[in-house]
């Protein structure tokens, strides 16, 4: 599923290219993963866009419309596990499991595509906005030392779990919780009440450090994930533990390991990630 990273890359993409454009049409495939299609059909035709942003692993358009019944609203879009959006000239070969078709004034498509169809789409307006996007968490690239600090140690929660959770910290996944905690030294099942001041530190430093590093990659392509040009990206080029158990630590030698955390798939370094001490209970690895 594209995390921060690769949702920011997209959106940055089409930043370079949609504010200020009007769609003039609507056409769509199948439509089980909009949550009101018959409002997409008759609101978007006509509306400019006036910004496209990055909400957690959301993207926000944000819509100016044509007519006086909603002046304003937002076009929300998750890409779920296999979905793309890519702008291409109408001409474009359109690629299987293309779904939605929005014709812009410029002579140029936006397109979605999702194999699976785990997306979703569905229109905000109303103050329909903070009910569906005020319940999540701080950005890890806004939010500061100090309040990740006070929330991780107020929790008791395993840590690759805290970081896991969108109500906590909006856009992080699998892939940069694993990467983080590995450059952190930190292992996954420890509980944020147990880490020190340093451990914190450390842990903040290396996610954000990780997310930039990914951005500037432009994400990381293990499955289905193109960019807004349909390009994919590099950074799983440089994962150092991610999908690596049976292979080597870069760091130390150690054979990778994997187990389950929170109910997700986690890879750590046994060597560099040292595990909790447990209670009479070994910890299986």
């Amino acid at each position: 599923m594209p995390e921060l990273p690769e949702v920011e890359t997209v959106v940055r993409g089409l930043q370079t290219v949609l504010p200020g454009r009007r769609i003039l049409n609507v056409q769509l495939g199948k439509t089980d993963f909009i949550d009101d299609p018959e409002a997409v059909q008759r609101m978007l035709p006509g509306s400019r866009i006036e910004a496209v942003r990055r909400h957690g692993k959301f993207l926000v358009f944000e819509m100016e419309s044509s007519s006086g019944e909603t002046p304003h609203y937002a076009l929300l879009m998750h890409l779920g596990m296999t979905g793309r959006i890519v702008t291409c000239p109408p001409e474009t070969r359109v690629d299987p499991h293309t779904h939605v078709f929005l014709a812009l004034d410029d002579g140029r498509e936006m397109r979605y595509t999702d194999v699976r169809r785990f997306g979703r789409m569905r229109i905000l307006a109303n103050g329909e906005r903070e009910k569906t996007l005020g319940t999540l968490g701080q950005d890890p690239l806004e939010v500061s030392e100090t309040n990740f600090r006070s929330i991780v140690r107020a929790r008791n929660a395993r840590i690759k779990a805290l970081l896991l959770d969108q109500h906590f910290l909006r856009g992080m996944g699998n892939i940069y919780a694993d990467e983080s905690l590995w450059r952190a030294r930190i292992h996954p099942m420890r509980t944020g009440a147990t880490l020190s001041d340093t451990e914190i530190t450390r842990l903040y430093r290396a996610m954000r450090h990780v997310l930039a590093e990914a951005i500037r990659f432009r994400g990381s392509s293990v499955s289905d994930y193109v960019d807004a040009q349909g390009e994919r990206g590099w950074f799983q080029q440089r994962h150092r533990v991610y999908q690596r158990q049976g292979k080597k630590c870069v760091r130390c030698g150690i054979i990778i390991r994997h187990a389950i955390v929170a109910g997700r798939s986690t890879h750590f370094c046994p060597r560099c990630q040292r595990a909790p001490r447990s209670r009479g209970r070994r910890i299986r690895r």
